[in-house]
């Protein structure tokens, strides 16, 4: 893992992405898929990328994941 970087050591031109609540970046690469999202209909839709992540590493440090949203592909 590389070093986090605080939103306040960033310069304005460099911000992009998400963040935690207390400002630390949350690179792309460190946000887990867990299983429960490879059988969701939204897992490879660019138009649901945003609110999945932001789900994602708003659970970063729960024990269970869970999704409000999640709808089961029906193939699975």
């Amino acid at each position: 893992m590389k070093k986090r970087r605080h939103i306040d050591e960033m310069k304005p031109g460099e911000i992009n992405g998400f963040f935690t609540d207390d400002g630390y970046e949350v690179p792309r690469e460190e946000i887990p898929l867990p299983p429960l999202c490879l059988t969701c209909i939204y897992c490879d839709d660019p138009n649901e990328e945003i609110e999945c992540n932001l789900n994602r590493i708003g659970q970063l440090q729960g024990e269970k994941f869970g999704c409000a949203v999640y709808r089961k592909l029906p193939s699975a």
